[in-house]
């Protein structure tokens, strides 16, 4: 009987918690969305990653390790790719050409390895170079260890910023409790390297005993998006949360962005994580989600084909299937639309070179967003 009682009142404190959020920020359907969905690239299981080439080619990484290309409605399968690390959400992840790609034509990608003395995997990036169908030139830059046969939680996003330097995501490989506020440690991290993967050496922990240096931010849980703000250059971010607690956040160097200390979330099982939602010395989301949306890629829109969504923010949602629009006021959400309600599992959102919207969804492929007349 108490067990029922207690039950109950972890149900009701979850509703009560869950609904305030969502009424303070309602997403609202749009009557009217100035744009069609037509489907690109068909056939796609898990495409995670999308890279678009001078040539007007797309690179899209299948999650189960196949990298594709497609161009003139042709699709190739490239060859050399890295053998990844495939478990729960592990495979291969993301993929962005090099700022300067024209001159030197290098590709980043990142992916879930099994390199290292340890079983397992843990998310590792590299860059190649694509001559004809094969990635030739492989170098691995940089290797999250020790590796851990949980499937969960590798991130990863990469973005260069506009320093020059190169930013991705590793997620706390579902050690919360060991690697997210261990700065010795990989994981739960917002990394910076140089292009050529060496350490910056104004990186915030570099001559602290013991730290992984490549570290840029920590506290994080499972970074799956990355953007660049186009305007101010700073460094975006969205993480899953657990249940509820989804966040985003702007990424500063050296900050600790929390978790698990504190979390808007608590456990799947309905119990509380922390007390704690915030606490001096470390980061407050600029905005978060309750019910948790499982973000995934995100873009910022600065083209104009879109009649009004010009400085909008797009985030995919896997868990309720759509795609979001954030509304923002400098760094304010003040309004959320929901977008391609049901077509899908919303794995990426990238705004291509011509100014189209390119959604990845799994089970389906890609669709570039055409604007209505």
């Amino acid at each position: 009987m108490k067990k029922s009682i207690i039950l109950f009142l972890l149900f009701v404190v979850t509703l009560n918690f869950s609904c305030g959020q969502e009424s303070e920020n309602q997403v609202d359907i749009p009557k009217n969305i100035p744009f069609s969905a037509e489907l690109l690239i068909d056939g796609l299981q898990i495409p995670w990653g999308m890279a678009f080439l001078p040539d007007g080619a797309i690179l899209v990484t299948e999650k189960s390790g196949e990298l594709i290309h497609f161009k003139d409605g042709i699709r190739k399968k490239i060859s050399n790719v890295p053998q990844v690390y495939q478990r729960g959400q592990g495979g291969l992840l993301d993929i962005v050409p090099h700022p300067d790609y024209t001159s030197n034509g290098w590709l980043y990608i990142t992916y879930a390895s099994s390199e290292g003395e340890e079983k397992g995997g843990h998310t590792a990036l590299m860059r190649a170079k694509l001559k004809g169908n094969e990635l030739v030139d492989n170098e691995l830059l940089y290797k999250g260890s020790p590796n851990t046969t949980k499937g969960q939680h590798f991130g990863s996003r990469i973005v260069f910023g506009d320093d020059g330097y190169l930013y991705f995501s590793i997620g706390e490989r579902g050690a919360r409790d060991e690697n997210p506020q261990d700065i010795t440690r990989d994981g739960g991290k917002i990394y910076r390297l140089n292009d050529d993967g060496s350490i910056p050496q104004d990186n915030p922990f570099v001559g602290t005993e013991g730290a992984k240096t490549a570290i840029y931010s920590y506290g994080h849980r499972n970074p799956q998006g990355l953007a660049k703000h186009p305007e101010t250059g700073a460094i975006w971010d969205n993480e899953h949360g657990p249940r509820g607690g989804d966040e985003i956040n702007i990424i500063e160097k050296g900050a600790n962005y929390g978790w698990p200390v504190i979390t808007y979330g608590i456990n799947y099982s309905g119990t509380p994580i922390t007390d704690k939602t915030e606490m001096e010395g470390m980061e407050q989301p600029i905005h978060y989600w309750v019910p948790s949306i499982a973000p995934s890629g995100m873009a910022f829109i600065t083209s104009d084909r879109y009649d009004g969504y010009q400085g909008s923010l797009l985030v995919g949602s896997l868990a309720f299937q759509y795609l979001e629009r954030l509304v923002l006021d400098g760094n304010k959400v003040v309004k959320r639309e929901k977008l391609l309600d049901n077509l899908g599992r919303v794995r990426d959102v990238r705004q291509g070179p011509d100014g189209f919207i390119y959604v990845a969804i799994e089970g389906k492929g890609i669709y570039k967003l055409v604007p209505k007349n």
